[in-house]
């Protein structure tokens, strides 16, 4: 008998969804007779049971499209809002898994997607999850899709802005994605030429950054490009948010566990808004003309670039091979040019961060990019 799988996307769009479910589907299809069946909008569409047949037809054209056929929300399966309601929406999800009699569902998605993934593996689902995101935070692989498209994006805006930089003399602060980790900005700042990479790995010190500029404009170079991931933040910002972490690991009193829950939301609150406070601080701290540029969700737009569609159609095959062979439970994780399963259990509730001796961070820091520190 034929096997049924289920396909769906989750978290925020990026670059090379479509191209992951052309490759599992058609994979799937025409390798091994599998029929497909796609959730919309995510694991809510899969309670609300909205589904669209996947055949070739469907799949066909989609390659070169930019976010996803299926739709995308960030609803967990055991924390959903339906109505004024929060509900555990994991048994409605079960019963519409056995509905359909699929033997397998993908689920497309970031770090938060392999928690939820993992969560419904453990109520017995037969499981398999692709890695994407323009972070490129997820553990255990190699990098994400959808991560060389955004990397492209911010450096060609990097490229751009060089030159109403050095016509107005300026410092020009470009804000980058990435939540809480800097493999974004780090590329785009390398590659784009950056003079100042400010990541949420390495803590800055603000009169650092500015005499790494003035030192710039007393040897003839009047203008500076600082890119600055989205999570950067300063050392005493850095400590206080490391010491509210430890706090909320280490308390089991929920009524404590809520108090530090409620201050890291102030603390974020707070943050807010930092990197164009640290574009008016360099202005007065280096007496040069500061404008901020934020990126913002041009970064996850327009068509995959061609390592994006290659890594994602890789993966979604590979990810058919799998189902093929009963590996569930896993997500198939990229590895120099093919693909490894890796448990779940592995990846969930993880992240991949730049480690501080990186060879992209030893690389900027040879050709004379400052870090801040």
């Amino acid at each position: 008998m034929n096997k049924y799988i289920g396909v769906l996307t989750s978290g925020g769009d990026c670059p090379g969804l479509n191209a992951a479910i052309r490759g599992v589907g058609k994979a799937a299809q025409g390798s091994f007779g599998m029929e497909v069946i796609g959730f919309r909008d995510g694991f809510r569409g899969l309670l609300e049971n909205r589904t669209i047949r996947l055949d070739r037809a469907d799949l066909a054209g989609i390659l070169t499209l930019g976010g996803t056929i299926l739709g995308t929300s960030r609803d967990k399966p055991n924390r959903m809002q339906v109505g004024d309601k929060m509900i555990d929406a994991t048994k409605a999800i079960i019963e519409n898994y056995e509905r359909h009699h699929l033997d397998a569902l993908v689920c497309i998605g970031g770090g938060g997607t392999q928690k939820n993934a993992l969560h419904l593996k453990e109520n017995g689902l037969n499981i398999i999850t692709l890695p994407k995101t323009i972070d490129n935070d997820v553990a255990m692989t190699d990098v994400t899709f959808g991560f060389d498209t955004a990397l492209g994006i911010a450096t060609g805006a990097i490229d751009r802005l060089h030159s109403t930089a050095h016509s107005h003399h300026r410092i020009v602060v470009v804000e980058i994605m990435g939540h809480r980790a800097g493999w974004l900005a780090l590329g785009a700042g390398i590659a784009g030429g950056a003079d100042v990479i400010l990541l949420p790995e390495i803590p800055y010190d603000l009169e650092k950054v500015a005499k790494a500029i003035r030192h710039r404009s007393r040897t003839g170079k009047p203008f500076s490009i600082v890119a600055v991931a989205e999570g950067a933040m300063d050392i005493a910002n850095a400590k206080e948010l490391r010491l509210l972490e430890k706090k909320k690991a280490s308390v089991k009193n929920k009524a404590e566990k809520n108090k530090v829950k409620a201050a890291l939301t102030d603390f974020y609150a707070r943050h807010s808004g930092n990197t164009l406070r640290l574009a008016k601080e360099l202005e007065r701290l280096t007496r040069l003309e500061s404008r901020l540029t934020i990126l913002g969700y041009v970064q996850r737009g327009g068509t995959p670039s061609a390592q994006d569609r290659i890594l994602a159609t890789r993966l979604g095959t590979a990810c058919a091979d799998l189902i093929n062979e009963s590996k569930f439970g896993v997500m198939v994780a990229a590895r120099g040019d093919g693909a490894e399963p890796i448990p779940l259990e592995q990846v969930a509730g993880k992240r991949k961060i730049v480690p501080v001796d990186h060879p992209w961070v030893e690389s900027a820091r040879h050709v004379g990019t400052s870090m801040g520190d």
